[in-house]
């Protein structure tokens, strides 16, 4: 029962969440009443809310076409602007971004040498995205012997390197041994339940307490995920990222490690919603591959992952 109400706290969505900033407590007279519709042998189906489509590649093997490229200013060794000046849109005089061959398969390599992105022209709602990542043996400047990172953004709006390098975005991490934590990218924000390890560390727990992640709230905007599914370095990883409505699953290595509700942003000092944007790739230190990305268009979450 915990599943299905978390489910259902997230479903019923943003009327409730955009009138303020911070949820800290699930509302018991909610928790009756999903009690008692059980009770009462009404459980709907959300399998068969999830129609799926065919599949769009998001890379078709030869080129970057589909995609912008966009760097952010000049960083030094210890990771201080150079420049305020950016490098900027579709300039990558250091080939940042470029497709590569890996044993016979091209895939896209971010070098990781500057920081920024590269990002779908197109925006995308209510979808299921996969895609496959592996990390390479290159780690640049102030992230040099550290852990490997790098991200997948979505929803991503507004203007390239609003947060520096970055689109306003959620952001589904890919770093060593932290992959599918949660980081608010630029003013996003997300409702998470979560179990309070200590003072910076709020770990998902789909039975914890409801918390607004966000730079301006108490808990921050980041949160870890609940387990660590990802595999050793060098090794590929598969990556599925559901998104209805304002709700999203983390998903690693077919594993869900994170559910995520009442996607929004703040705007001006207004919360609004986010349920719609681009997606990016994040160059951040690191050498990482991307390949066989694909998207397919969905109308609901399969009951299944709710269940995991």
């Amino acid at each position: 029962m915990v599943y299905f109400y978390d489910f259902w706290e997230g479903w019923q969505g943003s009327g409730n969440r955009f009138a303020k900033t911070e949820k800290n407590n699930v509302s018991m007279k909610t928790h009756f009443f999903i009690t008692l519709l059980l009770a009462a042998g009404v459980v709907v189906s959300f399998t068969s809310l999830h129609k799926k489509d065919k599949w769009t590649s998001l890379f078709n093997g030869k080129d970057l076409s589909g995609w912008d490229t966009y760097l952010g200013p000049p960083l030094d060794n210890d990771g201080k602007k150079i420049s305020d000046i950016p490098v900027g849109l579709n300039n990558d005089p250091d080939h940042v971004f470029t497709v590569a061959d890996d044993n016979g398969e091209k895939v896209i390599r971010i070098s990781g040498e500057s920081w920024g992105g590269i990002s779908t022209t197109k925006q995308y709602e209510n979808f299921h995205l996969q895609l496959m990542f592996k990390w390479g043996s290159l780690q640049w400047k102030q992230k040099r012997n550290k852990k490997r990172d790098s991200g997948l953004l979505y929803f991503a709006v507004g203007d390239q390197g609003a947060d520096g390098a970055w689109m306003r975005s959620q952001e589904f991490q890919v770093e060593e041994t932290n992959t599918g934590d949660y980081w608010g990218v630029a003013g996003a924000m997300e409702d998470i339940p979560v179990t309070i390890k200590s003072d910076s560390e709020y770990v998902y727990n789909p039975s914890g307490q409801l918390y607004t992640f966000s730079a301006d709230s108490k808990v921050g905007r980041h949160c870890i995920k609940s387990i660590d599914a990802e595999k050793p370095s060098g090794e590929w990883n598969t990556l599925d990222l559901y998104c209805n409505g304002d709700t999203s699953i983390h998903v690693v290595n077919g594993k869900v490690v994170m559910i995520l509700y009442h996607s929004s942003q703040l705007e001006k000092g207004n919360v609004m919603p986010l349920a719609k944007g681009k997606l990016q790739l994040q160059s951040e230190g690191a050498e990482v591959f991307y390949k066989n990305i694909r998207i397919q268009n969905i109308n609901g979450i399969p009951n299944q992952l709710i269940k995991k």
